[in-house]
């Protein structure tokens, strides 16, 4: 075969949620944007601060091209990683040393690289369902195995009885994503510190490193005044993911970064993983611009009152009309219960009310459907009509 039969398989099939978006294009051209309501994707509606643009302008006005477009470190520029490890550890109270700190085109690839970095063939790595459905093209493109455990659904923290069977002497690393995607669920305190506890008593038992690896994208987006636990101060064995995308509404940018635990055993060998997984997969140096801005913005996030609003309106919206939901306390998603077996079959009827609804299934927990709503505020208001039809279609 003249071509990768897996990789034409993702290829082929690709991904629900960005199916469902490229739908929408279409759909929009055909019957015109206002007449489609796309909750499909987590593609931010809020402007970026104003600091990301004004820095922007002035970098191009009074830096040196060569510099701010040329390459930087393979790791990443020194200012950028430097100013990463000061904001973290004031606002956490961390431990966090910029030498261990790697520059990424977004979270994607800092999950890619830390899987490539530290799984082996046959290495298993556990996720908490529903998950985002790329850590499992991810983890198995790394040789490791996939192994889901559902959440406790009647608060949606970690099931421990589950966790603690599934840990095996196979088992190398364990997924937190938080606030979750798509679920929008925060882990408590509580929750991080019984799962590094139970952790490091795996590691003991089991006589090997079990990572800890923390996917955090949305770590800003939290609508209450709720403590956000910062893995690394929790457990030691623990990798940092993280993308600007979200904070400050650059999806479309690629910049992120991996931060490995000071604590971790091993660190500087693991560090030279992530460095080696980095060369081996051609992500070394991340976009030169954004990486020179992140000096001037790390601190900073996009308006999330928007999306605290549009939260509001449509959780209390969809409650009105009958839906069951899961409350998000964080992320801009929304988990919905479908109003059938199907979620497949229900959202493949929500397009008959030019609703976009994601299917569960994707995500490891068949039954709901994700609604995004990091869209404009008028948008989620004109879609009561559509709602309400498609409750209504199933309760003639």
């Amino acid at each position: 075969m003249d071509y990768n039969e897996k990789m034409f398989e993702l290829g082929n099939k690709g991904s629900a949620i960005r199916e469902l978006f490229e739908y929408g294009k279409k759909r929009k051209a055909e019957i015109g944007e206002n007449n489609v309501f796309d909750f499909s994707i987590g593609n931010p509606s809020v402007e970026p601060p104003k600091e990301v643009s004004d820095s922007l302008i002035n970098l191009l006005k009074d830096k040196n091209p060569n510099e701010i477009h040329g390459y930087t470190s393979a790791l990443g520029d020194n200012d950028a990683r430097n100013s990463i490890r000061d904001f973290l550890n004031k606002k956490y109270k961390a431990n966090i040393d910029s030498n261990l700190i790697y520059l990424t085109c977004g979270a994607a690839a800092s999950l890619t690289i830390s899987l490539n970095a530290i799984l082996n063939l046959g290495d298993e790595v556990i996720v908490f369902t529903p998950y985002f459905p790329e850590y499992k093209v991810f983890i198995e493109k790394a040789c490791g195995k996939v192994i889901e455990i559902p959440v406790d659904m009647s608060d949606f923290q970690i099931n421990f009885d589950l966790l603690e069977k599934a840990i095996n002497n196979k088992t190398k690393a364990i997924i937190v994503n938080s606030p979750n995607n798509p679920t929008g669920a925060l882990f408590t305190k509580e929750t991080i510190i019984k799962l590094s506890s139970l952790l490091r008593d795996k590691e003991i038992e089991f006589n090997h490193t079990i990572f800890l690896i923390s996917d955090e994208p949305y770590r800003e987006l939290i609508y209450e005044d709720i403590e956000y636990p910062f893995i690394t101060n929790f457990y030691d064995d623990s990798i940092i993911c993280y993308s600007f995308s979200k904070s400050l509404s650059l999806p479309g940018d690629r910049i992120g970064y991996i931060a490995l635990s000071s604590n971790c055993k091993n660190n500087a060998n693991v560090f030279k993983a992530i460095c080696g997984a980095g060369r081996a997969l051609g992500f070394v140096c991340a976009p030169s611009l954004f990486q020179h801005l992140i000096p001037y913005c790390v601190d900073k996030t996009s308006d999330i009152s928007i999306y605290k609003k549009n939260r509001d309106i449509l959780y209390n919206m969809l409650k009105k009309i009958g839906y069951e939901i899961v409350y998000p306390d964080g992320a801009f998603y929304m988990f919905v219960k479908a109003l059938e077996d199907s979620s497949i079959n229900f959202s493949k009827r929500a397009l008959d009310y030019e609703l976009l609804l994601v299917p569960s299934d994707s995500f490891g927990m068949p039954g709901f459907v994700r609604i995004s709503y990091c869209v404009k505020t008028d948008l989620i208001e004109r879609s009561k009509d559509a709602f309400t039809k498609l409750f209504t279609s199933y309760n003639k």
